[in-house]
């Protein structure tokens, strides 16, 4: 963020700021923070999508800890893991007073409701008997589910994505709100009007190889043609069935790794990502849930897939929220990374966001921008890393020790829809694209060679790729081996066809 202009020393913290300075508590950066001058100053400073924003003195809440919760709640946005974390810090008096001086309040009412929600403890106060309900999150400002769960108590419309056990939040920024008024679902429909429908049937079992290799590329794995046909066997499914629950998740993670690493529950061990940098020293990225955790927090995933599924939120934002906190909550031994990817397309095709009978290849866009990728899941797991206090023994086994379950039950995954809506765009623009056009060039190919000699088709097959792999032109001992009675001014026709189609790759 940017350094705070000299003359505006006296700048005071406001909302969410405020109460972690008072409070003395630690946590995952609001992706808005707000400050009080003396002055009329007003300034918004934005950077790597965080905001600090400077407000004129009129603005200043008053010193109360219920005035500062309802300013967070007005400009600082809803924050549930901050918020957790606050209510934890507080004497539950302080809240009761705060509500109890404006009863009917909205923003009053919406405290209540989530103090109560994320502690579990019920404050002094009766239901209230009147008045309208209100929606907990803004519609026009949060991703929100439809229709709505009324909770009598505050009149509240709880319209969250999930439950306590988890709950992603996703702002509704510019960037999502253009790419919904885009329309990438017809935006791919219109890329493939445009090639004939026998091509696109046999552009599917391409795409299904090109999305199995990329997913497991990315983890730097070469899976022999077993592990690669279980994997595409279970794209295939993925248009058909819901594998996000716990049976169907177990027992995809069997079918995709090597069996003898096949897991039979989640896991009950403490894991982490990282790397060994020296003799017994490791760099760790990212420390997962403790196992301990792991049960409650995969249960409410599994319930805010639900939630989503029957409700219309965006498609692209459904599968970010699950598959992002999917590979967050790190549930298995291995497999998490290649499940996650693979959680991205059942549920864009069971939504219809995918058109029937086609995919989006969306590995290979993440393959092809790794560093979009990783800054994509380094947005949660950077932060994070400075709240986990954890030791390593001799063996590289981790123990964490302190309490983390909060910061992986409320992800503000906003970053992270963000990122997969730009991966599908590059998929339908460019992956897709891609290899559409090089099955289209391959035809047109396939016949002018056809032409110039009348030989079996797998011998044509072989050629092109010869061709391909060396720059647009048949190799000697290729032509020894595999194509020893054409003729040289043959082989020349059939290398232009070639080059035509595919230039000669240089």
């Amino acid at each position: 963020m940017a350094e705070t202009n000299p003359q505006e020393t006296d700048l005071k913290p406001a909302g969410y700021a405020a109460l972690v300075e008072r409070l003395g508590i630690f946590i995952l950066p609001n992706w808005h923070e707000s400050f009080i001058a003396s002055g009329n100053t007003h300034r918004i400073e934005k950077a790597d999508g965080m905001v600090r924003e400077i407000y004129p003195s009129k603005y200043w809440p008053g010193d109360g800890l219920g005035n500062h919760l309802e300013f967070a709640l007005k400009y600082d946005g809803v924050n549930l893991a901050t918020l957790a974390c606050i209510f934890r810090a507080v004497d539950a008096a302080e809240i009761t007073s705060f509500v109890n001086s404006k009863p009917t309040g909205k923003y009053a009412r919406r405290i209540w409701f989530l103090y109560e929600w994320a502690t579990g403890k019920q404050l002094p106060f009766d239901d209230l008997k009147r008045g309208n309900y209100i929606d907990l999150l803004e519609p026009d400002t949060y991703t929100t589910v439809s229709p709505v769960r009324q909770v009598r108590r505050q009149r509240i419309n709880d319209n969250l994505l999930g439950d306590t056990r988890f709950c992603p939040i996703i702002r509704r920024t510019e960037t999502i709100q253009r790419f919904i008024n885009t329309d990438l679902r017809e935006r791919c429909q219109n890329v493939l009007a445009e090639y004939p429908p026998e091509l696109l049937r046999r552009a599917l079992s391409y795409l299904y190889t090109k999305e199995t290799k990329s997913s497991f590329e990315i983890e730097h794995i070469r899976p022999n043609a077993s592990r690669t046909e279980r994997f595409i066997a279970q794209l295939e499914l993925a248009q058909k069935e819901d594998f996000c629950t716990k049976e169907r998740l177990l027992d995809l993670q069997n079918r995709i790794i090597d069996p003898r690493f096949a897991d039979a529950d989640f896991r009950t061990n403490q894991n982490y990502v990282g790397e060994t940098v020296a003799w017994q020293a490791e760099r760790v990225h990212y420390a997962c849930p403790k196992p301990e955790d792991l049960p409650d927090l995969m249960a409410g995933l599994i319930a805010a897939h639900t939630r989503m599924a029957a409700s219309d939120v965006h498609a692209v934002i459904h599968a970010a929220a699950i598959a992002y906190g999917f590979v967050f909550l790190h549930p298995f031994e291995d497999g998490n990374g290649r499940i996650h990817r693979f959680l991205i397309h059942n549920i864009l095709a069971r939504s219809g966001f995918t058109l029937e009978g086609f995919m989006f290849p969306v590995s290979a866009a993440m393959l092809k921008n790794p560093e979009e990728y990783d800054a994509s899941l380094e947005a949660f797991s950077k932060p994070l890393m400075p709240l986990v206090e954890f030791e390593l023994d001799d063996e590289g086994r981790m123990t964490v020790l302190n309490d983390t379950a909060v910061w992986y039950r409320f992800i503000d995954m906003t970053p992270q829809a963000e990122a997969l809506f730009r991966f599908i765009e590059k998929t339908i623009e460019t992956e897709l694209v891609e290899e559409l056009n090089f099955l289209a060039n391959y035809d047109r190919t396939k016949s002018a060679i056809q032409e110039i000699v009348d030989m079996p088709d797998r011998q044509i097959d072989l050629f092109i790729r010869f061709c391909l792999q060396n720059q647009g032109q048949l190799s000697a001992r290729k032509r020894e081996s595999h194509f020893a009675p054409l003729t040289d001014e043959e082989i020349a026709r059939m290398e232009q066809a070639v080059q035509a189609a595919y230039g000669t790759m240089e």
